[in-house]
Parts: C-alpha cells; structure tokens; sequence
C-alpha cells in the first residue's frame, strides 16, 4: 500500500509491506504531480514532478532515479508487454533546450544521452505522443496542415493515409484493439461532429466508417466523442450521428462496416404499447462514460456479461436530454426494455448475474434495486437505516464478486460513510450446468457475426445460483465469406449499388510505385476484408487482393522536398533532401541530384535515398536545387529553391539624433553579420498603425512637424525577427556643438551604445546644473569611438500651448552661456570616485549626427576623413563667418547647405585628435572640389556625373572578412558603383547597395 503525503506539508511517501499494519515513510526530493504503475510488474512505477521532470523506481517508491527533464504532462508511457519486446523501455515526450518536441525512448534505468534512442527522425508537434498497444502515433504540422505518422510493432514510422480531401483539423485515436486503429478525424468542413475511420493492420490506410458523430467539451476542455465499444462482443460499436441538425443513435457489429438504428421497445414501463416505426422513431441512447472509478456513466456493459447492455437515453426522433429514461439490452443490442423512468447508477455482480442499481439524486436515499434476470424485474432492498447522501458506488475487483461498497455522508458537514454490501447470502448453491441455456449472438436475426457464429451460455432467468467463473463463448464456427464481409479498400468508395469503386482523388496504378520490374505487388480488387473477420472460402478469393507482376513506367510525379518541409535551412548546418516518385522503376532508375551551388550527386536507385539526401551549404542565398530521374522509359525531372541563411544577431537602426522639419532624412538598418540572406524590413513611424515594408535596409522620410519622432524597425530573417527603435527631434532650426573630455574617460569607455546613453544624461545634467538652462533645450548624444566626443543640440523647446517659441537669436544667447561655462572649466561630472570628467567645448567640431555601432571601418578610411577634414575647416569658417567659434546654427532657409554624412565608425578604432569640420556626404565633398589621394587599400569609388571627380570610400580588409561589404551604403542616384567591389549578389541584381 502506498500512501502520498499533503505536498503542501511536506513531499514524501508512506509504504506499507503487511496490508497496512505498519508504514514506513521515505522522503522525496520532488513533488510528485501523477503516477504511472507498469501494467505487469507491481514494484515499477513513473513519477511526474511538478516541475515536468519524470522519475523512475523498480523498489516500489523506495528509491527513485531521474529519467529525463522537461517532459510533456501526459506523454510517457510503458512499453506493453505484448508488443514491447523490452518491458523496461519507457516512451516519451521531452522538450529540447531550443524548445521543440522530441520522441525519445530509454531504459528505466539508464537514460543517458548515450543510450536515448529517437525513433522518429526530426521533432513532433507538442503533446501529440500517443503509445497504445502495438502503436506508436505522433503529429508533425507543416505548412499550416497537420500530418499523423504511426509506428506498428515499433516499425519504422509511416504517414497515416486519409482519404485525400479529408484535410483532417483534428485526430483522436478512439481503439486500437484487435490490430486496427478507430480513429475520430475533424475535417476541414466540421466544427462539432467528427468522422470516424478504420485502418488496415499497420494503421496506415484508412477508410470512411461513419460521418458526422457528435463532439462535446469535457470539464477540462478534452474532446468527447460519442462513440462506445460494446464490451465482450468484438466489432460491435455504438454511435451518435448528427443528421440534419438532429443526433440519432446507430449500432454496428462489424466495426462501422453497417450501421442500424435502434428498435424501440414494444411497451412502456408500465405495460402500455409504444408506437415507435423505424426510421422516423427510434432508441437514441447517451453515450458518455464516467472518467471517476467510482460513479457511472450512461451506459455501461461488461466483458463477462457480453449480452447486456445498460443505458439511459429516451424513445424519438433525436436523442434528447430531457424525458430520460433507464434501458436495458440481454441480446447484444437487438431489442431494448424501458427499466426506470429516471436516471440510476447500475452496476454488475457476478457476471451480470445480479444488476443492482441506485437512483440518480441529490436527496438522501436508503434503499436499492436488485434483479437476477437480465432486468427483466427489479427487487427493492435496504442498505442502510438511515437515509445517506451518496457519493460513489464501488464493486469489488474480480469476476466472482457479489460485494459493493457505497460511498456517502448522512450530512453537508459530517464526514464520509461507508457501506459494505454483501451479497452472497442471498444464493444459497452454486449454478449447475443445467441451470443454464444456449444463447447464439446475432445481429437482426443474422446469425454471422464477424465472419463467425458465436454461442455463449446464459443463466436461465428463473435459476437463482451464483454462477462464479466466466467461461466465455460456448463455441465458435467460421462461415462462408459473403460480400458483407468485406469493407471498401483505400481509395475505393461504396456507391448506391453496393460495388466499391475507386474514389475520383485516387490512381488505383499507384500501388505498383513502389516495385520493381521483374518483382510483383498486390494488385487490389477495391475491397478488404474487415480486420478480425473470421470468415472462409465463399468470395473469399475473388474479393482478396492479387499478386501482379510489376510492370515497367518511366518515372512520374517526381518531387524534392527537406525532410522537416521547409524552404529555408541554416548556412553551415545539414539540410536533408527527400526525393519522392509517384510511378516508376524505382530500383532501375539513375538520379541525379544539383545542390545548386557547384555540388551534384548521382545515386544508381531511389532506394538509395530512402534515409534523405544530406548536404552543407558553406554560403548564404537562393540555390536551385534540381533533380532528374530517368530509367529506359523516361525521365522526370523537379525543382525546389532553398533559401539558406545565416542567424541575424544584431540589428542597429542608424538615423540623426537631430534634424530640420521637412527635411528628407536617411534611417539605415545595420546589420550583424551584414550577409543572412532574404531579408524583410518592416519600417514604424511614431504612432502609425501602418507599417511600411521594403526589401532594402534603408529607406529616406520626412517629419512635417515639430517634435519628438520615434522610428522602429523589424528584420525579418527566416524565423528569427530582431528590432531597433531610436527617437529623432524635429525643428525648424536648432544649434550644435561638438563637446570633448579630459582624456582620462577614455580609459573608461568600452564603446557600446548603453555607455554613451548614460553618460549622454551624465553630461546633459551637469550642463543643466552649471548653466541653469532648462532640459528641454538641450540634447547629448555622445559619438562612438575615441576618443570620446559628444555633439551638444540646443533646441528651440516651446510649451504646450505653443507659446514661448525660442527665437533664433534666444538660441544664440543659450549658445554664448553654454559657451562661456563650458570654456571656464564649470562644467564636469564625478564617474566614480576619484575620477573627475572636465567638458570642453571643441572648436572646429566636425561631428558625425548619426550613431554607426555595429558598422566597421578601417584605419584607411580614418586617414581619408582626417585629409578631408583638414580642409573643410577654412572653407566651414569662411562660408558661415560665425561669431562663436565651434558653434553650428541650422535652419530650414538653409536646406541646400545642410551637411549630412551617414558614416561607419569603428568601435575600437581611435580617431586621430585634430581639428575636424562638419562631415558631408560624398557627393557635397564633391562639390567643393576637394582633391583626395588614392589609397592602395579595397576600395568603392562614387562619381559625381555633374562634377566629373570622384570620391574613394575605402574598406579595410579585416572589414571585410568580418562581414563582407557594409550594409548602408548607398550612393547617391546617378552614381556609378564599380561592379568589381560588390557583393556577388548585389552584382547579380545590378541594383547599389
């Protein structure tokens, strides 16, 4: 006896050896969620945790040992004795540490990553795992449609075969009883009905049983189907059909081969006729069956007692849940007898010799009901002597047992009572062979049931003895094989005249696929016996699928796919191509198979291929990946274009922190690494609904109003989706300037844009707390790179009301402040103890207003810039004659001199510390006719068709080995780009980058 304790208290067990005389405790180091007892030996047991992990024990709970970590609540099973060739082994459902679901079986003891086995190749659908009997099923979705696969006797694993359209939503195993598969499928066109189908031996090919059963929700949200296996008779099943909008209740006795309705019964309760003409009125019975051991469902039947059959249901058009009332069958089914008129439990004693039933009710009730008939007539005893609610009722397990127990309270608040009843007092011999009769099954007066005349012994109704052991059926002949024995083949359909002919879908040539010439393949008639089926001789042999030798085609209905059915694959990683062939010699057919990127193999046969073809794409991009078959007859050939990508790790949205209104500004997507193939941008702009979406990095906009404008964007790269969202301020002018530190932060800077943000604020509120100047007109973005340098905006800030707006010549007296403070040394911040940060206001400040952090540039491009920059700054000073020097004044008036330049800086790299003007795109340094020498380095040059120079935009070479050309660079419309520096894709489209 095992006992668990409160989990709230503590976690441990209570065992006891000796029937519950003495316990012994044995702490646990987990919480115990559910228990799974093995089927045969009594001393293994699988714990669940609360925390998903699965424990095993072969010393009954004494000691446990730690299968495996993350597995699916539900999904573990032991291997059947029966079909299991190892008793130890245990199947499960585990998550893998990326998150997917895996089919995994191990040894109760050792369940190492050594010695795992996977069965099925790739990952399943979560919580799909279903092990029963000789099966094994799993769900793998792909392209928005699930797929089922099953294991027969731990085979290797096939694709379940619907019927083609069925384009099945849903799927529960209902049976797999006698080497078949019932199955519930919810097609695409059902929303509370299922159809139910029956498969072949290996649980492949399933054909059409019965349409539109009724579905219902369980308490915990599972799916019901109402459909019930008769027990003790095989093949015989019980179904609600919904027809019209009403549910009527069918039978069947060859496993949904042909279904009936119900017979009535002739009277009443009470005696009186009923008037009840099949097909417009008939039994309809509530199929539900009770999931707690110790209360009933509505119906009921028992191994041991094949011929009887309890139900509640009502007499009608429709299975109703009003007017219910309690019916019994003693014949399997064929005639039916009204027992209560209200709801009752009933439960079997003595292989049904004794049916005892108990009332529905939520009163309190002292009496029961007894009948040693079949329930052809009820006896009313006493159980208890004072009224008790009850709760359960509980037949003691074993064929022989004539003791019950009842489970209730006398009260709401007194505890549980319970009742021991015992029936053996009331026989007084055990039953005699005479006091017993032939009864043969039948269905409707046809005496072939499955292919087989059963007869079974009953107890004579007016015998009143204890029967004891169930012997079962007295015999069993086989008989002739007639057409009804035979259900419609895989692919075949019964049509009004009773023939089954092949479905309009189906190419009944399409079984020799998979067969050589010179071998021979089972050619089908369009019918298969029903599985179980017992019968002989008779059509037997015209009805049986023939062997046929198989003929020679040229290949057709070939296709390549990926094995998990996807279009795209990881650079680097093995993708695994399966080629399929409708029609064909497989084992004489050459194949040939071009990866797309330079690779091809040739294979002898398609056997050879039957584990998938492997193969490693080194590079990033679009393959077509071809694949010819072709034997003496012909040849087929197909195509699949894989997408191959590497994983996007970092995305870095590169725009300026300041800009002027109605003016058009560039926003750059940079990426890390630059080259991952197809890629999706989906562009937000502050409080927009509607995204914008291009297949370029970079994209040019305008603000229209003043403010502060949010910009994100997504990429999208196979699965994986990244985003970057910076803030830009609008105004229709506004001032810069470029601020420089004592040089000692460098020694702290570690060049990320986390730092610089906090140390953006540092500054700003040291500028506020030395100058007195409000926060909204001020904004710092400290620049990437060293040494550290940071660009100072003053803003024109206005109140809500719009009033208040600062002028340009407010702005120029906030800029002298800002000026003379910084310049007096009054402006410095503590970075840690001990270390003080003096700000400078840096003359001839050439500040880039865009942050490049993941962009990369070489020292070459550094000493361009620094050339560059050396004569700008006459040219900056002598244009704009400002008063103040270092100070940047920019307006709307003055668009067509604005200076913008999205550069890559280094995040290592030092800049070298000279005096920098403003940076300008290529094209404006054109403009001004600066003359730049050629640097021997990796290089994209931009021509200017009105200027005729040109501007050398250098790339180092460990730039480029690190992430190939830069993502963002983009020149201007008109430029010519040198097709030699770009990229082999770029170069393909001929479009710039």
């Amino acid at each position: 006896i095992m006992l668990l304790t409160d989990p709230e208290v503590e976690s441990s067990l209570l065992i006891s050896s000796d029937e519950g005389a003495t316990y012994q405790k044995y702490r646990l180091n987990f919480y115990i969620h559910s228990l799974l007892f093995h089927p045969k030996q009594e001393d293994w047991i699988l714990a669940y945790s609360q925390d998903q992990k699965l424990f095993s024990s072969v010393e009954f709970g004494r000691r446990w040992l730690l299968l495996h970590e993350g597995v699916a609540p539900n999904r573990f099973y032991w291997s059947m004795m029966g079909s299991g060739r190892e008793p130890d082994l245990v199947h499960l459902e585990a998550k893998t540490v990326d998150g997917h679901a895996q089919y995994i079986t191990c040894k109760m003891q050792n369940c190492s990553e050594a010695t795992r086995s996977k069965p099925f190749p790739g990952y399943i659908d979560h919580n799909s795992l279903i092990v029963q009997d000789d099966y094994v099923f799993v769900q793998l979705t792909s392209g928005g449609r699930p797929h089922y696969y099953v294991s027969y006797r731990r085979n290797a694993f096939a694709q379940m075969k619907l019927p083609k359209y069925s384009l099945p939503k849903d799927m529960h195993v209902i049976s797999t009883d006698e080497n078949q598969v019932f199955a519930a499928v919810q097609e695409w066109n059902q929303n509370d009905t299922y159809n139910l189908y029956i498969s072949d031996t290996r649980g492949v090919y399933f054909t059409l049983a019965l349409e539109n059963v009724k579905s219902s929700q369980g308490l915990e949200g599972n799916v019901m189907i109402d459909l019930y296996e008769v027990a003790g008779i095989k093949g015989m099943f019980l179904a609600n059909k919904k027809i019209d909008n009403q549910v009527k209740t069918f039978i069947t006795y060859n496993k949904g081969r042909d279904w009936s309705l119900l017979q009535a019964p002739d009277t009443d309760l009470r005696g009186n006729p009923v008037h009840c003409l099949l097909p417009y009125c008939s039994l309809h019975l509530h199929l539900k069956v009770s999931e707690n051991p110790y209360t009933s469902g509505n119906i009921a039947s028992r191994d041991t007692a094949p011929s009887i059959i309890v139900a509640s249901g009502n007499i009608g058009t429709e299975l109703s849940d009003n007017d219910i009332s309690m019916f019994v069958s003693s014949d399997a089914g064929n005639t039916w007898r009204q027992i209560f008129e209200e709801e009752h439990s009933v439960l079997y004693l003595d292989q049904g010799g004794v049916l005892v039933a108990m009332k529905h009710t939520s009163l309190p009730i002292r009496h029961l009901w007894l009948s040693f008939d079949e329930g052809r007539s009820w006896s009313k005893y006493s159980f208890t002597s004072l009224p008790l609610f009850v709760d359960g009722v509980l037949g003691e397990p074993g064929e022989e047992t004539l003791i019950m127990t009842v489970f209730g309270h006398f009260s709401h608040r007194s505890e549980w009572q319970l009742v021991k009843v015992d029936y053996k007092s009331i026989f007084d011999r055990r039953c005699a062979e005479e006091d017993y009769r032939p009864w043969q099954l039948h269905s409707q007066g046809e005496a072939c049931i499955m292919g087989a005349k059963r007869i079974y012994r009953k107890r004579k109704s007016e015998k009143k003895c204890m029967q004891g052991k169930y012997a079962g059926a007295m015999t069993s002949e086989p008989c002739v094989c007639t057409e009804a024995d035979f259900d419609c083949d895989y692919g075949y359909e019964r049509h009004s005249n009773g023939q089954c002919l092949p479905a309009f879908w189906y190419n009944p040539s399409s079984l020799s696929k998979d067969c050589s010439l010179g071998q021979s393949y089972l050619n089908s008639t369009g019918y298969r016996k029903v599985v179980s089926n017992n019968c002989t001789d008779g059509v037997r042999e015209r009805y049986t699928a023939k062997p046929q030798q198989c003929p020679g085609k040229a290949p057709q209905g070939l296709r390549i796919i990926t094995s998990d059915g996807k279009l795209t694959a990881e650079q680097g990683h093995n993708v695994t191509f399966l080629v399929q062939l409708e029609e064909g010699d497989l084992q004489r057919s050459l194949i040939q198979v071009d990866f797309g990127d330079g690779i091809a193999v040739s294979y002898a046969n398609l056997s050879s291929t039957e584990d998938g073809i492997k193969h490693i794409y080194q590079n990033v991009g679009i393959f077509r990946v071809t694949v010819l078959v072709e034997n003496s007859l012909g040849s087929d050939n197909a195509v699949l274009y894989l997408h191959v990508t590497c994983p996007l790790e970092h995305v870095h949205l590169s725009l300026p922190f300041v800009t002027t209104k109605n003016k058009e500004v560039n926003a750059t997507a940079v990426l890390w690494p630059s080259q991952v193939g197809t890629l999706t941008y989906v562009w937000w702009f502050g409080n927009n609904t509607e995204p914008l979406i291009t297949l370029e990095g970079s994209i040019t906009f305008t603000f229209s109003v003043e403010g502060m404008n949010t910009i994100t964007v997504q990429v999208s790269a196979g699965n994986t989706i990244l985003q970057d969202t910076k803030t830009i301020a609008v105004y229709e002018q506004f001032q810069s300037l470029r601020l420089s530190f004592s040089p000692n932060l460098d020694d702290y800077n570690p060049d990320i844009p986390e730092w610089r943000r906090d140390i953006s604020r540092v500054v700003k509120r040291a500028l506020v707390e030395a100058t007195g100047i409000s926060s909204k007109h001020i904004l710092v973005a400290v620049l990437p790179g060293l040494p550290t340098s940071a660009e100072l905006f003053i803003l024109p800030y206005q109140d809500a009301t719009g009033e208040n707006k600062r002028t340009a010549a407010d702005l120029e007296q906030i800029s002298e402040t800002l000026i003379q403070k910084l310049n007096q040394n009054l402006v410095h911040f503590e970075l840690k103890p001990g270390v003080r940060i003096l700000v400078h206001a840096a003359h001839l400040t050439a500040a880039p207003l865009v942050d490049l952090t993941p962009s990369h540039s070489g020292s070459a491009m550094l000493m361009l810039l620094s050339v560059v920059f050396v004569g700008l700054a006459v040219f900056v000073i002598y244009k704009f004659k400002r008063k103040i020097p270092g100070l940047n004044i920019y307006a709307q008036m003055q668009n067509e001199k604005d200076q913008e330049m999205v550069s890559p800086v280094s995040q290592r790299e030092s800049i070298p510390n000279v005096p920098q003007s403003e940076l300008m795109t290529p094209e404006q340094l054109v403009d001004e006719k600066l003359e730049v020498q050629p640097i021997e380095q990796p290089q994209a040059t931009v021509q200017n068709p009105r200027k005729g120079n040109a501007t050398k935009v250098v790339w180092t070479e460990d730039f480029q080995k690190a992430c190939g050309s830069p993502r963002g660079f983009k020149p201007r419309p008109g430029a010519e780009v040198f097709p030699q520096l770009l990229s082999p894709r770029a170069q393909k489209k001929s479009l710039p980058m």
